[in-house]
């Protein structure tokens, strides 16, 4: 029998090197072996090591390489690093940093990329995803910023389009504004309210930082800004917050900024802003209320004025909201608050309570618990006293006139001077826990 010699190659030093075995090596090993000879033997014929012949006669043939498992940096922070991937909207380098500061692990981005790979694409996979319902007139109006760039004068400058779209008849409102401040979004709901002629009951938002300050995205926990809080009160709609990493639940509205850009800026020029505001009126009246709409087979101006602004509540010549200022004040012991030096009565029984008063040009307003307690006309004057006895009756100025006398009407503040006390001064101070 012809001996048949199957080598590898060799290195330079001129030593052999352990390749991994190929099914048909192995084969030669054993019948090699089955032939009498030894590991040795084999190994020199072979040109591989003799522990390497050893291993492959043990375990009787050739098998599929495993490499052994290793513990890897990552390993049991599955949890942490999917919650902390979502909170930092997807982005791996913060994750990266957070897994620093917080676990005290460093490792290399792509380390943390190759960790967080399953999760980026569970969030593409929600981008994607859709959810369509339908709201009733009047419920909902879904609202949203995006940026363009536009040729205005010589320019090209950078326009933030508000774009408030109503759930039902899909009738949309369009402004472009500079910025994309807090004081932009509450001029641009505002407007759309002006708009539609109403109030609706809703308002679907994402989650801009001017309005909210904080949604958690495991509790759904949403802490709206104080100011945009006052804003909802003011106009008496509630504000909603959709899911973070999940704005497409608001898709009405993210489709109505991109029809905006496409169809209404794309492509033109403007000579100034007031140019491109009314464009974008005429815009909306011309073609966005009067076109078939894709879901609805109707036109949203038909939709609107056959069923939904019956819907909204009015706004009955409501000012601005920017017109106004919200402030906190505490009741004190006479039963009174006092703004710009002057005290305005509320029902004694709030003495001692933090209360909220809304001041206009013309009128105060008290609420309590988002409730209007009083109401009065703004003093010019300083250091006065606006009264309402109704607000003191079984403490004080529960004024009973003279049988002769003509008892004014109920709504008639009384002057602090012609309030006469119908208690002893001690009774007072022991209801009100001080000194009157």
């Amino acid at each position: 029998m012809q001996n048949v010699r199957y080598m590898v190659p060799v290195s330079d030093s001129g030593q052999t090197r352990d390749l991994m075995q190929t099914p048909d090596d192995v084969a030669v090993m054993l019948r090699l072996r089955g032939l009498g000879w030894g590991a040795k033997s084999i190994a020199r014929e072979l040109g591989i090591s003799k522990n390497t012949v050893k291993s492959y006669i043990r375990q009787g043939g050739w098998a599929v390489y495993r490499t052994p498992p290793r513990a890897k940096a990552l390993d049991g922070l599955e949890a942490w690093l999917e919650k902390t991937f979502h909170q930092h909207g997807g982005n791996a380098d913060v994750v990266r940093q957070e897994l620093a500061r917080v676990h005290g692990i460093v490792v290399s981005l792509r380390t943390v990329e190759r960790g967080v790979k399953p999760f980026r694409e569970q969030l593409a996979a929600a981008a994607k995803a859709t959810v369509r319902f339908e709201t009733p007139p009047g419920r909902q109006l879904q609202i949203d910023f995006g940026s363009t760039r536009v040729p205005i004068g010589n320019e090209v400058v950078r326009v933030f389009l508000f774009v408030a779209t109503l759930g039902y008849s899909r009738r949309p409102f369009v402004a472009a504004f500079a910025h994309e401040r807090q004081s932009a979004w509450l001029a641009g709901i505002e407007g759309a309210f002006h708009h539609f002629g109403g109030v609706p009951e809703h308002v679907l938002l994402d989650n801009p930082k001017p309005l909210v300050t904080h949604h958690d995205l495991q509790t759904r926990e949403v802490i709206f800004n104080e100011r945009f809080l006052a804003f909802t009160r003011y106009w008496g709609f509630t504000p909603r917050a959709c899911a973070p990493y999940r704005a497409r639940t608001k898709g009405k509205d993210e489709s109505g900024v991109k029809y905006v850009k496409r169809n209404a800026i794309a492509g033109r020029r403007f000579a100034s802003w007031e140019d491109l505001q009314a464009h974008l009126a005429q815009w909306t009246r011309e073609i966005a209320d009067t076109r078939v709409h894709g879901t609805t087979g109707e036109r949203p101006i038909d939709r609107f004025e056959r069923d939904e602004i019956r819907a909204l509540r009015p706004i009955n010549g409501r000012p601005p909201f920017q017109q106004i200022r919200e402030l906190r004040r505490r009741v004190g012991s006479d039963a009174c608050v006092e703004v710009d030096t002057n005290a305005y009565s509320v029902p004694w029984r709030l003495i001692g309570r933090h209360v909220t008063v809304q001041v206009t040009d013309d009128e105060l307003i008290v609420l309590d618990v988002g409730q209007e307690v009083a109401r009065h006309p703004v003093c010019a004057a300083r250091r006065q006293r606006v009264i309402d006895r109704s607000h003191l009756i079984g403490i004080v100025g529960a004024w009973s006139p003279p049988p002769t006398a003509a008892v004014p009407p109920p709504d008639h503040p009384v002057p602090h001077q012609q309030r006469p006390l119908l208690r002893p001064l001690a009774e007072y101070e022991a209801v009100a826990g001080g000194a009157w």
